[in-house]
């Protein structure tokens, strides 16, 4: 792995995907809306579970809901959602995958509404990155202000699962906040 050597954040511990999802992508800013729905789904698909146990099942995720294309996923027939509620290879909670599906439709009316998602989610933030100067993982908070209140607009047009300590997950995951910890090599390659 690249930066082996370099200190990090310690929750990837020494799993691979993990190091590689925090050292490539996790902070990173995102401004495409597929990679947006992507995260709201993975996040709704973590609560109560370990994000490693999610980044497993990534791959088998993006299978049953069509590449993340929320246009796709809203279209998913009951044939569908049963076939999902029954494949091992990913987190079988039919709520959760319900709510997969009406996320997608609301998320496509805030396209309709906003243009795009990410013109939605970055407008709270007005347009910036919220760089926090955490310095052990314990500082992080599990929610925050801004979580609250992009959870509230958000439940407001018609979303599930996606309670402030999710949505603190998918703003970190897309660079909205950056937490990683000081001494971590990523928060200084985030603020460049």
């Amino acid at each position: 792995m690249k930066h082996c050597n370099q200190k990090r954040c310690t929750w990837p511990g020494t799993d691979d995907l993990m190091l590689a999802y925090h050292d490539q992508e996790w902070g990173v800013p995102v401004h495409d809306d597929l990679k947006w729905f992507e995260f709201i789904v993975l996040d709704a698909f973590q609560a109560g579970l370990s994000w490693r146990t999610v980044l497993h099942k990534r791959e088998a995720f993006r299978k049953v809901f069509k590449g993340f294309d929320p246009n796709k996923v809203a279209r998913l027939s009951e044939v569908e959602m049963e076939a999902a509620q029954n494949n091992p290879a990913i987190i079988r909670n039919r709520l959760k995958i319900r709510a997969t599906v009406k996320n997608a439709s609301a998320f496509l009316k805030l396209q309709e509404n906003h243009g795009t998602f990410d013109a939605f989610i970055w407008q709270f933030t007005e347009g910036k990155s919220i760089e926090n100067r955490w310095k052990t993982m314990q500082d992080i908070p599990a929610s925050t202000p801004l979580s609250d209140q992009v959870s509230k607009a958000l439940k407001a047009d018609g979303f599930s699962f996606v309670g402030s300590t999710i949505v603190y997950s998918f703003l970190q995951a897309g660079g909205i906040v950056n937490d990683h910890i000081v001494s971590c090599f990523r928060h200084r390659e985030l603020l460049a």
